[in-house]
Order: structure tokens, then sequence, then C-alpha cells
């Protein structure tokens, strides 16, 4: 039992060793730990080489599934910013208040779970750090408060590529998954919110914002919950960070005259402009939920009848179609269309030049094709091992360890994984049927442990030295991604001790 453990958790503690001790990215250790988990269950857990090509084709249908979103959301983002309205709005939110901790609360909180929803990827850091740090933060604190402040967005956030991962992966349906992780979520937010007033000016400027705290952590966690449960799932991270920053402007706005600033308009023309392209997201979103529509455009899917699976020691897989893609009512169609949109909009009104796409989609090739070889190879890792009945041997020896505590272990486990592969999308393609099996083995509710790991997910993708660099780059402080995790350290493990008590509660 011993020897077949360790196998199973060969190509997990691969991808460990490769990206925590010789610090390789997940483009480069994701074919190396695939190539272990394909020899392993070969040789020792009898996967005959069929159940490997159709395991494989399976992975490749949920990486297509993912990467539509991961591209498209992308693709929006690199579109606004072309068109200059990522950078008209981040010189807006400054203009709001003097006061240090509603900046810190307006930019490094709403303003990066804005930015969190509509693009992702190290965004909301990159464009709000120099902000604050222009406001007179310290550049560690300009790269902490954003990176602990936007970490409840992030499943929903990137027009929720991370919990189509989570779909993807487990094959339960948003009906099932969208309330318990966009509940977990929503604490997860006051609890962003709380650690991001008191990184800006400790439990003084805590105490002072409390209500702004609580009035804006309800709006955007509500906005949230809400969309998530609606089956606007896609604009969820959106719509949270959007109802955050009008809250907010009204607690400002009450401030303005206290701090002497004046009474010039804040809305203006080119204000409006850079809203209109998510504004066309979420327009779009909201047609595509009205019954006949959505009916109307399910005719083009792919489906692959996969038969079922046994390997020689007996693990069966039974048949199925696998991952269902709806091309014209996908997600990531979605944002296509609203992109060609939002692109259309920028053009007639002059903040694009002609032949931009150009350099639109340039940029979105280039951000994007490493990554996604890197999700492509984690996910086939992931598929494989399930197949296999590696998953399944790693969960009852999980299940049997953890016993009636696991749903606190659960959330470091979604930690585990986005702190290695720097992704929340990547951690739940490698741990989602991890914990699910382990769930089942225990009796425990497979939703609630599911959005333990997303939430987890979400929080510990943010301190993965991936996205710390992208940070400090930034703001030219390289090489200080020590002191910024230091600094990051101690707020979330009070923000991942948080989600499993919450899972504790509600299995216990």
């Amino acid at each position: 039992m011993g020897l077949t453990w360790i196998l199973a958790a060969l190509p997990v503690l691969f991808i460990l060793l490769l990206m925590i001790g010789f610090r390789w990215s997940a483009v480069r250790a994701g074919p190396a730990a695939w190539a272990s988990a394909v020899v392993i269950a070969y040789i020792y857990f009898g996967a005959p080489v069929e159940l490997l090509a159709w395991a494989q084709l399976k992975a490749l249908l949920i990486t297509l599934d993912v990467l539509m979103i991961v591209w498209s959301a992308f693709l929006l983002y690199s579109v606004a910013a072309e068109a200059g309205a990522i950078s008209r709005l981040a010189a807006w939110v400054p203009r709001l208040t003097r006061d240090r901790g509603l900046q810190a609360l307006l930019i490094g909180w709403a303003f990066a779970s804005f930015l969190q929803g509509v693009g992702g990827f190290g965004v909301p850091t990159a464009v709000t750090a120099p902000i604050l740090l222009g406001l007179g933060f310290s550049p560690v604190a300009a790269v902490a408060i954003p990176s602990i402040g936007h970490a409840w967005s992030v499943t929903f956030g990137s027009l929720a590529s991370s919990f189509q991962a989570l779909q993807a992966a487990t094959d339960f349906a948003w009906q099932t998954l969208a309330p318990p992780s966009a509940l977990f979520l929503g604490i997860a937010c006051l609890a962003c919110g709380l650690s991001v007033a008191h990184m800006a000016g400790g439990w003084d400027v805590l105490r002072r914002h409390a209500f702004s705290v609580v009035s804006m952590a309800i709006a955007m966690g509500g906005a949230q919950f809400l969309l998530a449960v609606s089956g606007a799932w896609v604009i969820a991270g959106l719509g949270g960070g959007a109802a955050g920053m009008a809250v907010g402007l009204l607690i400002a706005s009450n401030q303005r005259k206290r701090d002497g600033i004046e009474k010039g308009a804040l809305f203006d023309r080119g204000l409006a402009l850079s809203l209109a392209g998510f504004a066309a997201l979420v327009v779009i979103t909201l047609l595509f939920q009205i019954p006949a529509i959505h009916k109307s455009l399910g005719g083009v899917v792919l489906r692959v009848a996969f038969p079922a699976l046994t390997t020689r020691l007996g693990f069966q897989t039974p048949a199925g179609y696998g991952r269902q893609i709806y091309f014209l009512r996908h997600a990531g169609s979605i944002l296509v269309y609203s992109s060609a949109f939002a692109y259309w909009i920028y053009r007639k009104t002059g903040s694009l030049k002609a032949g931009a796409w150009r350099e639109i989609l340039s940029s979105t090739v280039k951000r994007m094709l490493p990554s996604s070889f890197g999700i492509l190879t984690l996910v086939s890792m992931a598929i494989i091992m399930n197949h296999a009945g590696m998953t399944d041997a790693l969960a009852s020896v999980i299940a049997a360890t953890a016993g009636t505590l696991y749903p606190l272990v659960s959330p470091w486990l979604g930690a585990l994984g986005a702190f290695m592969t720097g992704s929340n999308t990547n951690s739940n393609v490698v741990f989602a049927q991890l914990q699910l099996r382990t769930a089942q083995l225990l009796g425990l509710s497979a939703p609630i442990i599911l959005a333990a790991q997303t939430s987890g997910g979400a929080l510990g993708s943010v301190i993965a030295p991936a996205k710390i660099i992208v940070g400090t780059a930034t703001i030219g402080i390289s090489g200080k991604e020590g002191p910024v995790l230091r600094r990051m350290a101690g707020y979330t493990v009070l923000l991942l001790g948080s989600m499993s008590l919450i899972a504790w509660l509600m299995l216990g």
C-alpha cells in the first residue's frame, strides 16, 4: 500500500520539486509530470495503451473547454487595453479621495477585483501597484495590497476560467457548484477587505473604515453570489468588482468635501467610453440567459462518446460523453462576441486606430500560448491519473489519514496547487478530482469540498512566485519578491484558515 501511494503521488510531487525546488515554470514542469503519470499508469497501475489514448483525448476536450475562456478573456482585455480604457480607468480611480485607507480599499480591493473580473493573469497587481506607489504607499505595500485585495475574485474572475475548469474537471454542473463556491468566496471577500485596510495603516485604519469595508464587501460578495447562482457566472467576478467600486464611489463622494477635493465632475465621456466594452459583455451575457436564445444556440456541439475503460488491475471508468462543448453559446464564444462588439465601439469613437486588431491578436497569442501548453499538460496528467486509478489510490490514503478533519485540509490542498502552478485554474485541474474522490470516500458533501478547493486555490494563487514576480517587475523592485511574500504570508494564512473553518462548520 505504501508503494502504491508513493507512485500515485509521484507526478504531483514531481511538479512540486520542479516548480518549487528547481523553480521551473508550469510550461517546463507540466510535460515532465505528464510523462511520469503515463509511465507509472502503464507500468504499475496496469493502464493499457487504449485507456491512455482515450484519457488523452478526454484531456484535449477539457483543455479546449478551458482555453476557450482563457484566450477569449484576455482577448477582451487586450481590446480594452489597446483602446486606452484600462489606463483611463486607472487614472480616474485616484481622483475619488485623498484618504489613504479609502484609496487602498478602492484601488487595491475594489478596482483590483474589477480588473481580475475582466483580465486576471497578473493584470490586477500590474495595473494597480504603480498607482498605489504613486500615491505614496511603500513598494512592498503597493504590490501586497492589491495581491491580497483581489484574491477573493480569482475563481469567478478572468471571466470565470477557474470555475469553468472546476466544472470541466469534475463534470458537475454550475447549478451545483456555484452556490457553495460563491458563498465561500463572499466570506473571503470580507476577509480580504479587512486585510487590505489593516495593510494600509494598521488597526487604526481598520477601525476607521470598518463600515466602508463591510458595506463594500456586502455589495461585492452579494453581487458575485447573485450573478453566479443565476447562471451569469461568466461575469460574476466582473459584477462583484463593479458593485464594490460603485459603493466605494458613494462613500468617497461623501468625503470629498472633507478632504478638500474640488467638486469637478467625476464622470466624463472618456470614462463612459472606457466602460463601454465591459458593458457590452454584461449585456450580451444576460441576453444569452434568455431561454429562447440559449436553446437556439445549442445546435453546434462537440461531443465524444467515450467507452467504458478498465485497467489490468480492475479499476473502471464508466462510459459517457465526457465534456460537451456548445460552441455558439459557450462562455468563450460570448467573450469573442463581446470583444468584437467592443472593438467596433472603440473603432467608431476613434479610440482604436485602423489595423489595431493585429496588435491585439499578437499580444493575446504571445501572452496566452505558453500558459496554454502548461494547462494542456497538467490537464492530461490529471485525467490520466484519474483513469488509471492513481487519484483513487491517493484519495483513499488521504481519507484514511485525515478522516473527519478533512474539511480543514481541503482549502490548503487547493492553495498548494495554486502556489505550485501559479494558477487557480491549474489547481482545480490537478486537485479537483482528488478532492471529489476523497469527499465521496468520506461521505462528505462534494460541492462544499470543491468550493473549499477553489476558494483555497484562489487565495493561494496570489502568493505564487510567478504572480509576485509580475507585481514587483511593474514597479521596478525585481528581486524583492521575498519581502513581498513575507508581508502577504500572515494574511494568507488567516484567509485560508477562515476557509477551513467555514468548511468545517458546514460539514460538521
